[in-house]
Parts: C-alpha cells; sequence; structure tokens
C-alpha cells in the first residue's frame, strides 16, 4: 500500500512540474508572423484545381415524400461533368447502412452524363427520413453530398383476424 501511495505522490509531482514549465515556456510570445489572409485558427482549405472535373447535378436533394414501410425508396440522381477533366469516382457510401448508392466506376469524360443510384431501405425504418450520401472523387467539388428527405409511414395492420378455417366434418362410423 505505501510503495502506491508513493507512486501516486511521484506521479503527481511529475505532472506538476510539467504544467509549471508549460505556463513558463508560454510567457513569452512566439514572433509575430504577417498573415495575409485567415484569421489565427481558422482552417485552411487546399486551392481548388480550376481544370479538374466538376459535378453540375439536377438536384443534390431529393424528398421521396410519403412512402409505405416495406419496399425500397430509389433515386437517379443525375449529373454531368462541366469541368475540364475527366471525374473518377473513388468511393461513395451513405449516412448509414440502410442508405446504398451505386456510382459509375468508369472516368465521366468532360461534358458527358452520369447517375448515381440511391436505394434506401424503408423496412423497419417508420418515421422521417434524412440522410446523406458522400461520393469521394477528383472532381473540384470533394466530398460531393447529396441528400434524401422523406417520410416512412407504418405498414397497415390487419384490422380482423383470417376467419378460422371451419373443422372438418368427422367421417361416418362403418358398419351400422
Amino acid at each position: 500500500m505505501k510503495k502506491v501511495f508513493i507512486t501516486l505522490f511521484c506521479l503527481s509531482l511529475g505532472t506538476v512540474a510539467v504544467k509549471a514549465q508549460d505556463k513558463k515556456g508560454s510567457a513569452t510570445p512566439p514572433p509575430a508572423v504577417a498573415t495575409e489572409s485567415a484569421p489565427k485558427g481558422a482552417p485552411t482549405t487546399p486551392p481548388v484545381d480550376v481544370n479538374a472535373g466538376k459535378f453540375k447535378f439536377e438536384e443534390e436533394t431529393h424528398d421521396f415524400g410519403t412512402v409505405p414501410e416495406g419496399p425500397l425508396a430509389e433515386y437517379d440522381f443525375e449529373f454531368k461533368n462541366v469541368g475540364k477533366s475527366p471525374i473518377v469516382i473513388t468511393d461513395a457510401h451513405g449516412s448509414c447502412g440502410c442508405t446504398v448508392p451505386t456510382w459509375p466506376h468508369d472516368p465521366i469524360l468532360p461534358k458527358k452524363s452520369a447517375k448515381i443510384h440511391v436505394a434506401y431501405t424503408t423496412n423497419g425504418r417508420q418515421g422521417m427520413i434524412n440522410k446523406d450520401v458522400i461520393i469521394n472523387s477528383n472532381a473540384q467539388q470533394n466530398p460531393m453530398r447529396l441528400h434524401i428527405t422523406g417520410n416512412v409511414t407504418p405498414k397497415p395492420a390487419d384490422t380482423k383476424p383470417a376467419p378460422a378455417p371451419a373443422p372438418a366434418p368427422a367421417p361416418a362410423p362403418a358398419g351400422h
């Protein structure tokens, strides 16, 4: 037990010493560096390749409206490459396992069109649909985000039970 207390005491002293050094080191401000753009701490984004392919979707959000629970809700997001280079889609995935996209694996040449097919599993998913499909590619918009919305209504409940089958008549006794 004594060893445990001594070990904890030593660790505490070490932590205090390190913290004290950090405070001393931060007392002198770092040398000033002139920045012309974003304020300190703001995230920087890599420059966009203006010669890369560029998605132009007919719509980036699709509303399925009200759909019944059970069948797949499916939609094709149609797009055109309006950039200067072919678009190569390396991956597309839904924000959950219920949203499954299918995408072209061949390069989409400039001025050519293609589709991203999205299937949403409604079975067991009553209520609002609010899902994303993320597309990773070499296009200017990377990643590209598509969105699906809607409302899944529950399966209709059987209001009356199925009639029970009538019992079969008993066979007549033989010999009378």
